[in-house]
C-alpha cells in the first residue's frame, strides 16, 4: 500500500542513505535541504511498494553522476533530475508510472524523491544496489543481464543528451562518464527505464524503507545519549572492525570519479594498529596492518565515533575520530555472477572475496548463478596508478 512520507521520514532517509552509501553516492545534505523548501511549498512524497507495480509498468532509475566532491561544489537543483525524466518520456513516447533510485545510497536515496516532487509521481521502494556503487555495469539490472540504454543526462547549463543503444553495460559506463566529465562530471541521469515485472525481479527492494529506518535509529540514539554506533549495529546485524583517527587522507578527481587513499591510526581497542583504505567514489577495500580485512561487495561503513553518522570519502578530513563497520551486501552480489561486477576485481584488486560475515576459512563465490536463483531476491592491494578501466 502506498503511504505518504513525513518530514521526519525524509530527515531519517537522508541520516540512513548516508550510511547506507558507503562513502559515496553523494553527501545527502544539499539534496535534504532542497527537500525541506518543497516540503514547505507544499510537495508531498508518496512511496510506492515494488509489488504493487504493474508489470506493464514503466519505472524511471534516476541518480546524480559523478564525482561526489564536485557535487559538494554545484548545489543540487530538483528541477534537473526531473528534467531527466522528462526528457526520457519525450525519447520513448511514454510516461513513467513511478520513479526510483538506482542506488540508495548517500544522496541518490533522494534525487527520485526530487524528481517525484514536481512530476507528482510516486518514488517506488527499492533501488538496484542496496547501497552505492560508482559504476554503470555494477547493478542487481546488470547482473540479470537486462537492456543497458537508452540513458538520458541533464547539465545545469542546458546541456541534454540521450545514449540511444550501446553494446553492453560496460559501454554505457564509457559513453555516459565521457559524457559526464565533459559537463563538469555531475550531472542529473535517468537510467535505462525497466517494466514493473523487471523490478519486482531484479530489484533490491524496500531499501528506502530500510534506509529510513536505520536513519531513525542512529536520530534515537543520538535523542537518548546512547551509543548510536552500536545501533546501527543492531538494526542492520554489522561488525565493528576498527576505531582510530584519520592520519592521512589523498584523494582526486580523475575521470569522473573521486579516488583515493585514506590511513586511520587506531584507538581505544584499535589502539596500536592501522587502517588503509581505498575507494573509488566509495570504500572498496580495507587492509589492518597490511593484511585485507573487508572488502566489496560487504558495506564499508566509515562513521563519525560521536555522532555515529557516516563520513563520505569527499569530507573525510584528518585528525576526524572515525569508526569502521561493516553491513551485509545483497545477496545477489555474493554469488559468482554478482562479484564479477562488484567484487574486489571488479575495481582492480587482485583479491578473493571473503565476507567479514564468514568463517576466514569460507568463500562466499560460488554457487547456483542461474537466473531463478538469482530473480527477485531483495537481498595484492592496486597501486594508485593502476586504476580500474571502465
Amino acid at each position: 500500500m502506498m503511504r505518504d512520507l513525513s518530514t521526519e521520514d525524509v530527515e531519517a532517509l537522508a541520516v540512513g542513505a548516508w550510511v547506507l552509501g558507503t562513502g559515496g553516492g553523494g553527501s545527502p545534505y544539499l539534496g535534504l535541504l532542497t527537500m525541506r523548501r518543497l516540503y514547505r511549498d507544499g510537495a508531498r512524497i508518496r512511496l510506492m511498494p515494488p509489488e504493487d507495480l504493474a508489470d506493464d509498468d514503466l519505472v524511471a532509475v534516476v541518480s546524480n553522476m559523478g564525482a561526489p566532491l564536485v557535487g559538494q561544489e554545484r548545489l543540487t537543483d530538483s528541477r534537473n533530475m526531473a528534467r531527466a525524466v522528462t526528457l526520457m518520456e519525450e525519447y520513448l513516447g511514454r510516461e513513467f508510472r513511478a520513479i526510483m533510485s538506482v542506488e540508495i545510497g548517500g544522496n541518490n536515496g533522494i534525487q527520485p524523491m526530487l524528481a517525484a516532487a514536481h512530476l507528482n509521481k510516486p518514488v517506488v521502494d527499492a533501488d538496484a544496489m542496496g547501497r552505492a556503487y560508482p559504476e554503470a555495469q555494477m547493478t542487481s539490472f546488470a547482473v540479470g543481464g537486462l537492456k543497458p540504454w537508452p540513458l538520458s543526462m541533464v547539465d545545469p547549463r542546458g546541456v541534454e543528451g540521450i545514449v540511444a543503444r550501446v553494446p553492453s553495460w560496460t559501454w554505457m559506463e564509457r559513453l555516459s562518464r565521457k559524457m559526464c566529465v565533459e559537463v563538469g562530471s555531475i550531472a542529473s541521469t535517468c537510467k535505462a527505464p525497466r517494466t514493473g515485472r523487471e523490478v519486482k525481479d531484479w530489484g533490491i527492494h524496500h531499501t528506502t524503507t530500510q534506509a529510513i529506518a536505520l536513519g531513525q535509529a542512529i536520530r534515537r540514539a543520538q535523542r537518548e545519549h546512547r551509543d548510536p554506533i552500536q545501533a546501527i549495529l543492531d538494526a542492520e546485524d554489522g561488525r565493528l572492525l576498527f576505531r582510530g583517527k584519520v592520519a592521512d587522507i589523498a584523494r582526486r578527481t580523475t575521470e569522473g570519479f573521486l579516488r583515493g587513499t585514506a590511513a586511520l591510526d587506531g584507538l581505544e581497542d584499535s589502539r596500536g594498529r592501522r587502517f588503509d583504505l581505498a575507494f573509488q567514489n566509495e570504500w572498496a577495500v580495507g587492509w589492518e596492518d597490511g593484511v585485507p580485512r573487508v572488502m566489496t561487495p560487504d558495506l564499508i561503513c566509515v562513521l563519525d565515533t560521536v555522532s555515529g553518522e557516516a563520513i563520505g570519502t569527499e569530507t573525510l578530513r584528518y585528525g576526524q575520530r572515525v569508526t569502521v563497520i561493516a553491513l551485509r551486501a545483497p545477496k545477489i552480489f555474493l554469488s559468482q555472477r554478482g562479484l564479477e561486477h562488484v567484487g574486489p576485481r571488479a575495481f582492480g584488486y587482485d583479491l578473493d572475496f571473503h565476507s567479514v560475515f564468514e568463517p576466514p576459512d569460507a568463500r562466499s563465490a560460488g554457487g547456483d548463478t542461474s537466473d531463478a536463483s538469482l530473480r527477485g531476491d531483495p537481498e595484492a592491494r592496486r597501486t594508485p596508478d593502476r586504476m580500474a578501466s571502465p
